[in-house]
Protein backbone atom coordinates (compact mmCIF):
# COMPACT_ATOMS: atom_id res chain seq x y z
CA UNK A 1 0.00 0.00 0.00
CA UNK A 2 1.47 3.32 -1.04
CA UNK A 3 1.50 5.99 1.62
CA UNK A 4 0.89 9.47 0.27
CA UNK A 5 1.60 12.68 2.09
CA UNK A 6 1.13 16.36 1.79
CA UNK A 7 3.13 17.99 -0.95
CA UNK A 8 6.51 19.23 0.31
CA UNK A 9 6.83 22.97 0.54
CA UNK A 10 9.30 25.05 -1.44
CA UNK A 11 12.92 24.18 -0.84
CA UNK A 12 15.10 27.16 0.07
CA UNK A 13 18.30 27.74 -1.82
CA UNK A 14 20.39 27.01 1.28
CA UNK A 15 23.40 28.61 2.83
CA UNK A 16 26.58 29.38 0.97
CA UNK A 17 28.25 26.39 2.64
CA UNK A 18 25.56 24.04 1.43
CA UNK A 19 25.61 25.52 -2.06
CA UNK A 20 29.32 25.77 -2.69
CA UNK A 21 31.27 23.20 -0.71
CA UNK A 22 29.95 20.05 -2.37
CA UNK A 23 29.48 19.10 -6.00
CA UNK A 24 26.18 17.17 -6.09
CA UNK A 25 25.28 15.90 -9.56
CA UNK A 26 21.66 16.91 -10.39
CA UNK A 27 21.51 14.00 -12.86
CA UNK A 28 21.42 11.59 -9.93
CA UNK A 29 17.87 12.71 -9.24
CA UNK A 30 16.59 12.91 -12.82
CA UNK A 31 14.21 10.01 -12.12
CA UNK A 32 12.25 12.02 -9.55
CA UNK A 33 9.01 13.21 -11.10
CA UNK A 34 8.79 16.76 -9.76
CA UNK A 35 11.18 19.70 -9.59
CA UNK A 36 10.56 20.20 -5.87
CA UNK A 37 11.48 16.55 -5.20
CA UNK A 38 14.72 16.89 -7.16
CA UNK A 39 15.61 20.09 -5.28
CA UNK A 40 14.77 18.50 -1.93
CA UNK A 41 16.92 15.42 -2.72
CA UNK A 42 19.91 17.59 -3.57
CA UNK A 43 19.45 19.74 -0.48
CA UNK A 44 19.03 16.67 1.71
CA UNK A 45 22.40 15.35 0.49
CA UNK A 46 23.99 18.72 1.23
CA UNK A 47 22.38 18.68 4.66
CA UNK A 48 23.86 15.24 5.37
CA UNK A 49 27.30 16.55 4.43
CA UNK A 50 27.00 19.77 6.45
CA UNK A 51 25.26 18.59 9.62
CA UNK A 52 27.35 17.82 12.67
CA UNK A 53 26.65 14.85 14.92
CA UNK A 54 23.89 12.37 14.10
CA UNK A 55 22.22 12.93 10.75
CA UNK A 56 18.65 12.79 12.01
CA UNK A 57 15.82 14.19 9.92
CA UNK A 58 15.58 17.13 12.32
CA UNK A 59 19.31 17.85 12.13
CA UNK A 60 19.33 17.67 8.34
CA UNK A 61 16.24 19.89 8.08
CA UNK A 62 17.89 22.55 10.24
CA UNK A 63 20.86 22.58 7.85
CA UNK A 64 18.58 23.02 4.85
CA UNK A 65 16.11 25.60 6.04
CA UNK A 66 15.61 25.60 9.78
CA UNK A 67 12.86 24.15 11.94
CA UNK A 68 10.16 25.32 9.55
CA UNK A 69 11.28 22.68 7.05
CA UNK A 70 11.24 19.68 9.40
CA UNK A 71 7.80 18.47 8.39
CA UNK A 72 8.57 18.72 4.69
CA UNK A 73 11.84 16.80 5.11
CA UNK A 74 10.10 14.14 7.19
CA UNK A 75 7.41 13.67 4.52
CA UNK A 76 9.98 13.62 1.71
CA UNK A 77 11.91 10.76 3.31
CA UNK A 78 9.25 8.69 5.05
CA UNK A 79 6.00 9.21 3.17
CA UNK A 80 6.68 10.56 -0.32
CA UNK A 81 6.09 8.54 -3.46
CA UNK A 82 9.52 8.74 -5.11
CA UNK A 83 11.30 5.50 -5.93
CA UNK A 84 14.84 5.07 -4.59
CA UNK A 85 15.85 2.31 -7.04
CA UNK A 86 16.44 4.57 -10.08
CA UNK A 87 18.48 6.93 -7.89
CA UNK A 88 20.65 3.98 -6.85
CA UNK A 89 21.02 3.02 -10.50
CA UNK A 90 22.26 6.51 -11.36
CA UNK A 91 24.55 6.41 -8.33
CA UNK A 92 25.97 3.04 -9.39
CA UNK A 93 26.71 4.27 -12.91
CA UNK A 94 28.39 7.44 -11.65
CA UNK A 95 30.37 5.44 -9.08
CA UNK A 96 31.58 3.20 -11.90
CA UNK A 97 33.03 6.27 -13.62
CA UNK A 98 34.51 7.84 -10.50
CA UNK A 99 35.85 4.75 -8.72
CA UNK A 100 36.85 2.67 -11.77
CA UNK A 101 36.26 -0.45 -9.69
CA UNK A 102 38.40 -3.56 -9.74
CA UNK A 103 35.57 -5.42 -8.03
CA UNK A 104 32.33 -5.06 -6.14
CA UNK A 105 32.53 -5.77 -2.43
CA UNK A 106 29.49 -7.15 -0.60
CA UNK A 107 29.37 -6.92 3.18
CA UNK A 108 26.86 -6.60 5.97
CA UNK A 109 26.44 -4.02 8.70
CA UNK A 110 24.71 -4.23 12.06
CA UNK A 111 23.20 -0.93 13.21
CA UNK A 112 22.56 -1.05 16.98
CA UNK A 113 19.27 0.45 18.16
CA UNK A 114 18.05 1.25 21.65
CA UNK A 115 14.37 0.54 20.94
CA UNK A 116 12.34 -2.10 19.13
CA UNK A 117 10.23 -0.02 16.76
CA UNK A 118 12.67 0.90 13.96
CA UNK A 119 11.99 -1.26 10.92
CA UNK A 120 13.97 -4.52 10.90
CA UNK A 121 15.22 -4.28 14.49
CA UNK A 122 15.90 -7.71 15.96
CA UNK A 123 18.52 -9.59 17.93
CA UNK A 124 21.71 -9.64 15.84
CA UNK A 125 24.73 -11.80 16.65
CA UNK A 126 28.15 -10.17 16.21
CA UNK A 127 30.77 -12.92 15.71
CA UNK A 128 33.76 -10.62 16.19
CA UNK A 129 32.43 -9.63 19.61
CA UNK A 130 30.83 -12.95 20.47
CA UNK A 131 27.65 -11.25 21.62
CA UNK A 132 24.14 -10.40 20.52
CA UNK A 133 22.91 -6.83 20.14
CA UNK A 134 19.56 -5.22 19.42
CA UNK A 135 19.64 -3.63 15.99
CA UNK A 136 19.14 -3.72 12.23
CA UNK A 137 21.19 -5.75 9.77
CA UNK A 138 21.80 -4.50 6.25
CA UNK A 139 23.71 -5.85 3.26
CA UNK A 140 25.50 -3.44 0.94
CA UNK A 141 27.29 -3.59 -2.41
CA UNK A 142 30.29 -1.33 -2.97
CA UNK A 143 32.11 -0.23 -6.08
CA UNK A 144 35.74 -0.59 -4.96
CA UNK A 145 39.24 0.10 -6.18
CA UNK A 146 42.50 0.37 -4.25
CA UNK A 147 41.98 4.13 -4.23
CA UNK A 148 38.39 4.48 -3.02
CA UNK A 149 35.02 2.78 -2.60
CA UNK A 150 31.36 3.84 -2.78
CA UNK A 151 28.21 1.95 -1.68
CA UNK A 152 25.59 1.76 -4.43
CA UNK A 153 22.96 -0.70 -3.23
CA UNK A 154 21.45 -1.83 0.07
CA UNK A 155 19.21 -4.60 1.36
CA UNK A 156 17.56 -4.58 4.80
CA UNK A 157 17.20 -7.96 6.54
CA UNK A 158 13.64 -8.55 7.76
CA UNK A 159 13.07 -11.54 10.02
CA UNK A 160 9.92 -13.59 10.51
CA UNK A 161 9.27 -11.48 13.59
CA UNK A 162 8.58 -8.61 11.22
CA UNK A 163 7.16 -10.31 8.15
CA UNK A 164 4.74 -12.62 9.96
CA UNK A 165 3.36 -9.94 12.27
CA UNK A 166 0.58 -8.02 10.43
CA UNK A 167 0.60 -5.16 12.94
CA UNK A 168 4.36 -4.59 12.64
CA UNK A 169 4.22 -4.85 8.85
CA UNK A 170 1.45 -2.27 8.74
CA UNK A 171 3.16 0.21 11.06
CA UNK A 172 6.42 0.00 9.10
CA UNK A 173 4.65 0.05 5.70
CA UNK A 174 6.53 -3.08 4.60
CA UNK A 175 5.51 -3.93 1.00
CA UNK A 176 3.22 -6.90 0.52
CA UNK A 177 5.79 -8.56 -1.77
CA UNK A 178 8.47 -8.65 0.94
CA UNK A 179 9.23 -12.16 2.17
CA UNK A 180 11.76 -13.94 4.36
CA UNK A 181 15.04 -13.99 2.46
CA UNK A 182 18.10 -16.03 3.43
CA UNK A 183 21.39 -14.29 4.10
CA UNK A 184 22.82 -15.98 1.00
CA UNK A 185 20.03 -14.48 -1.12
CA UNK A 186 20.68 -11.04 0.35
CA UNK A 187 24.37 -11.34 -0.53
CA UNK A 188 23.59 -12.33 -4.10
CA UNK A 189 20.73 -9.99 -4.86
CA UNK A 190 22.32 -6.82 -3.52
CA UNK A 191 24.98 -7.07 -6.24
CA UNK A 192 23.69 -9.36 -8.99
CA UNK A 193 20.13 -8.12 -9.36
CA UNK A 194 21.34 -4.53 -9.28
CA UNK A 195 23.79 -5.20 -12.09
CA UNK A 196 21.10 -6.77 -14.22
CA UNK A 197 18.50 -4.08 -13.54
CA UNK A 198 20.80 -1.12 -14.12
CA UNK A 199 22.87 -2.44 -17.01
CA UNK A 200 26.17 -2.25 -15.15
CA UNK A 201 29.33 -3.85 -16.44
CA UNK A 202 29.95 -7.03 -14.43
CA UNK A 203 32.84 -7.04 -11.98
CA UNK A 204 34.32 -9.76 -9.78
CA UNK A 205 32.36 -9.87 -6.52
CA UNK A 206 34.19 -10.07 -3.19
CA UNK A 207 31.78 -11.25 -0.47
CA UNK A 208 32.97 -10.52 3.05
CA UNK A 209 30.09 -11.63 5.29
CA UNK A 210 30.03 -13.85 8.37
CA UNK A 211 27.68 -16.81 8.58
CA UNK A 212 27.04 -17.61 4.91
CA UNK A 213 26.80 -21.18 3.68
CA UNK A 214 29.62 -21.53 1.17
CA UNK A 215 27.92 -24.09 -1.11
CA UNK A 216 24.69 -22.11 -1.34
CA UNK A 217 26.47 -18.81 -1.95
CA UNK A 218 28.86 -20.17 -4.57
CA UNK A 219 25.98 -21.87 -6.38
CA UNK A 220 23.98 -18.63 -6.39
CA UNK A 221 26.79 -16.65 -8.01
CA UNK A 222 27.77 -19.45 -10.38
CA UNK A 223 24.25 -19.64 -11.82
CA UNK A 224 24.45 -15.90 -12.47
CA UNK A 225 27.80 -16.27 -14.23
CA UNK A 226 29.54 -13.97 -11.75
CA UNK A 227 33.17 -14.33 -10.70
CA UNK A 228 33.30 -14.71 -6.92
CA UNK A 229 35.74 -14.43 -4.03
CA UNK A 230 34.04 -15.55 -0.82
CA UNK A 231 35.45 -15.28 2.69
CA UNK A 232 34.70 -18.53 4.48
CA UNK A 233 34.73 -20.00 7.95
CA UNK A 234 37.52 -22.39 8.89
CA UNK A 235 34.96 -25.16 9.41
CA UNK A 236 33.81 -25.12 5.77
CA UNK A 237 34.16 -28.71 4.43
CA UNK A 238 36.39 -29.04 1.37
CA UNK A 239 38.42 -31.72 -0.34
CA UNK A 240 41.60 -31.50 -2.38
CA UNK A 241 41.11 -31.50 -6.15
CA UNK A 242 42.84 -34.76 -7.03
CA UNK A 243 42.95 -33.90 -10.73
CA UNK A 244 45.51 -31.18 -9.93
CA UNK A 245 47.09 -32.40 -6.70
CA UNK A 246 47.65 -36.13 -6.61
CA UNK A 247 48.44 -38.21 -3.56
CA UNK A 248 45.98 -36.56 -1.18
CA UNK A 249 42.88 -38.03 0.40
CA UNK A 250 39.57 -37.22 -1.28
CA UNK A 251 37.78 -36.97 2.06
CA UNK A 252 36.17 -33.68 3.06
CA UNK A 253 38.01 -31.87 5.84
CA UNK A 254 37.58 -28.40 7.41
CA UNK A 255 39.19 -25.65 5.34
CA UNK A 256 41.40 -24.49 8.20
CA UNK A 257 42.76 -27.99 8.81
CA UNK A 258 43.41 -28.45 5.10
CA UNK A 259 45.32 -25.23 4.56
CA UNK A 260 47.26 -25.55 7.83
CA UNK A 261 48.46 -29.06 7.02
CA UNK A 262 49.72 -28.29 3.49
CA UNK A 263 52.67 -26.11 4.44
CA UNK A 264 54.50 -26.70 1.17
CA UNK A 265 51.82 -24.67 -0.64
CA UNK A 266 52.66 -21.48 1.23
CA UNK A 267 54.26 -18.53 -0.52
CA UNK A 268 55.80 -15.30 0.69
CA UNK A 269 54.15 -12.07 -0.44
CA UNK A 270 55.76 -8.64 -0.46
CA UNK A 271 53.79 -5.42 -0.55
CA UNK A 272 54.42 -1.72 -0.15
CA UNK A 273 52.67 0.18 2.61
CA UNK A 274 51.56 3.52 1.19
CA UNK A 275 51.42 4.98 4.72
CA UNK A 276 55.20 5.07 4.80
CA UNK A 277 55.92 1.71 6.42
CA UNK A 278 58.10 0.56 3.53
CA UNK A 279 58.08 -2.97 2.15
CA UNK A 280 56.38 -5.59 4.31
CA UNK A 281 56.13 -9.35 4.10
CA UNK A 282 53.24 -11.74 4.48
CA UNK A 283 52.37 -15.33 3.70
CA UNK A 284 49.69 -16.72 1.39
CA UNK A 285 48.65 -20.24 0.44
CA UNK A 286 46.55 -21.39 -2.51
CA UNK A 287 45.16 -24.92 -2.86
CA UNK A 288 42.87 -26.26 -5.62
CA UNK A 289 39.83 -27.78 -3.90
CA UNK A 290 36.33 -29.06 -4.59
CA UNK A 291 33.27 -27.60 -2.87
CA UNK A 292 29.98 -29.48 -2.57
CA UNK A 293 27.12 -27.46 -4.06
CA UNK A 294 23.50 -28.49 -4.41
CA UNK A 295 22.05 -28.12 -7.87
CA UNK A 296 18.94 -25.91 -8.15
CA UNK A 297 15.62 -27.63 -8.71
CA UNK A 298 12.20 -28.29 -7.34
CA UNK A 299 13.14 -30.34 -4.31
CA UNK A 300 12.76 -29.25 -0.67
CA UNK A 301 14.11 -25.76 -0.13
CA UNK A 302 14.51 -25.28 -3.87
CA UNK A 303 17.24 -27.88 -4.26
CA UNK A 304 17.07 -30.92 -6.51
CA UNK A 305 19.02 -33.07 -4.05
CA UNK A 306 21.78 -33.54 -6.65
CA UNK A 307 25.17 -32.53 -5.25
CA UNK A 308 28.05 -31.62 -7.53
CA UNK A 309 31.58 -30.65 -6.55
CA UNK A 310 32.62 -27.31 -7.97
CA UNK A 311 36.33 -26.61 -8.65
CA UNK A 312 37.51 -23.75 -6.47
CA UNK A 313 40.74 -22.27 -5.14
CA UNK A 314 41.22 -22.03 -1.38
CA UNK A 315 43.35 -19.04 -0.34
CA UNK A 316 44.84 -18.55 3.10
CA UNK A 317 46.08 -15.07 3.98
CA UNK A 318 48.46 -14.68 6.92
CA UNK A 319 48.32 -10.95 7.65
CA UNK A 320 50.43 -11.36 10.76
CA UNK A 321 52.80 -13.96 12.12
CA UNK A 322 51.00 -16.89 13.66
CA UNK A 323 50.03 -20.48 13.19
CA UNK A 324 46.65 -19.79 11.59
CA UNK A 325 45.80 -17.64 8.56
CA UNK A 326 43.98 -14.39 9.31
CA UNK A 327 41.41 -15.02 6.58
CA UNK A 328 40.31 -17.84 4.30
CA UNK A 329 38.86 -17.26 0.84
CA UNK A 330 37.27 -19.40 -1.86
CA UNK A 331 37.25 -18.35 -5.49
CA UNK A 332 36.21 -19.87 -8.79
CA UNK A 333 38.75 -17.65 -10.61
CA UNK A 334 41.53 -20.19 -10.76
CA UNK A 335 43.16 -18.72 -13.84
CA UNK A 336 43.88 -15.30 -12.35
CA UNK A 337 47.36 -14.80 -10.87
CA UNK A 338 47.45 -15.32 -7.12
CA UNK A 339 48.70 -11.79 -6.51
CA UNK A 340 45.70 -10.41 -8.42
CA UNK A 341 43.29 -12.44 -6.31
CA UNK A 342 44.99 -11.31 -3.13
CA UNK A 343 44.72 -7.68 -4.19
CA UNK A 344 41.01 -8.13 -4.81
CA UNK A 345 40.47 -9.56 -1.33
CA UNK A 346 42.30 -6.58 0.14
CA UNK A 347 39.61 -4.29 -1.30
CA UNK A 348 37.63 -5.16 1.81
CA UNK A 349 40.16 -3.00 3.69
CA UNK A 350 39.27 -0.04 1.48
CA UNK A 351 35.57 -0.53 2.15
CA UNK A 352 36.18 -0.83 5.88
CA UNK A 353 38.23 2.35 5.85
CA UNK A 354 35.75 4.34 3.77
CA UNK A 355 32.79 3.16 5.82
CA UNK A 356 34.51 4.46 8.97
CA UNK A 357 35.87 7.67 7.47
CA UNK A 358 33.01 8.65 5.17
CA UNK A 359 29.79 6.64 5.55
CA UNK A 360 29.73 7.03 9.32
CA UNK A 361 29.77 10.79 8.72
CA UNK A 362 27.12 10.86 5.99
CA UNK A 363 24.51 9.18 8.16
CA UNK A 364 24.21 5.55 7.03
CA UNK A 365 23.56 4.46 10.62
CA UNK A 366 21.49 7.43 11.71
CA UNK A 367 17.97 6.94 10.37
CA UNK A 368 15.68 6.79 13.41
CA UNK A 369 12.35 6.48 11.62
CA UNK A 370 10.13 3.43 11.60
CA UNK A 371 9.17 3.07 7.94
CA UNK A 372 10.68 0.66 5.42
CA UNK A 373 10.52 3.27 2.66
CA UNK A 374 12.08 5.92 4.88
CA UNK A 375 15.04 3.71 5.70
CA UNK A 376 15.70 2.99 2.02
CA UNK A 377 15.35 6.62 0.92
CA UNK A 378 17.60 7.91 3.69
CA UNK A 379 20.35 5.34 3.12
CA UNK A 380 20.20 5.95 -0.65
CA UNK A 381 20.81 9.68 -0.18
CA UNK A 382 23.46 8.96 2.47
CA UNK A 383 25.24 6.83 -0.18
CA UNK A 384 25.03 9.71 -2.65
CA UNK A 385 26.58 11.93 0.04
CA UNK A 386 29.34 9.32 0.44
CA UNK A 387 30.16 9.54 -3.27
CA UNK A 388 30.21 13.34 -3.15
CA UNK A 389 32.53 13.37 -0.14
CA UNK A 390 34.81 10.64 -1.53
CA UNK A 391 35.19 12.42 -4.84
CA UNK A 392 35.90 15.74 -3.14
CA UNK A 393 38.42 14.49 -0.60
CA UNK A 394 39.93 11.26 -1.85
CA UNK A 395 43.52 12.45 -1.44
CA UNK A 396 42.96 13.29 2.22
CA UNK A 397 42.18 9.68 3.09
CA UNK A 398 45.10 7.48 4.18
CA UNK A 399 45.77 4.71 1.70
CA UNK A 400 45.53 1.07 2.70
CA UNK A 401 48.14 -1.52 1.97
CA UNK A 402 48.56 -2.27 -1.67
CA UNK A 403 49.86 -5.67 -2.63
CA UNK A 404 52.67 -5.64 -5.17
CA UNK A 405 53.57 -8.40 -7.58
CA UNK A 406 56.26 -10.29 -5.70
CA UNK A 407 55.44 -13.89 -4.73
CA UNK A 408 58.17 -16.33 -3.73
CA UNK A 409 58.03 -19.95 -2.51
CA UNK A 410 58.53 -20.79 1.15
CA UNK A 411 60.25 -23.88 2.46
CA UNK A 412 57.89 -26.58 3.70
Amino acid sequence: MEVRSAQPGPVPSGTAALADDWDVEPELFASLARNDQRRMAEQYVRGLLAAEGRKTLRNVAEQIGGKALQQSVHHFITASSWNWAPVRGALARLADEVVRPQAWVVNSTVIPKAGIHSVGVDQQFLPHLGQTVNGQRAFSAWSASERMSVPFNWSLVLSRNWLEDPARRSRAHIPAASRVVSLEEHAGSVALEAAEAWGLRRRPVVVDVDGLDAGTTVGRFARAGASLLLRIDGATPLRVDGSLLQGYSDKEVPALSLISSMKRMRRQVEWSDARGGGMQLGVVSAIPVLLACQAPGSGPGGGSGVVHHRPMLLIGDWRSSGRWPSRLWLTDSRRLPLITLLRLTRLTDVVERDFAEISEHTGVRDFAGRSFQGWHRHITLASVAHLVAARAGTRRFPARRRVTGSVTPLCA
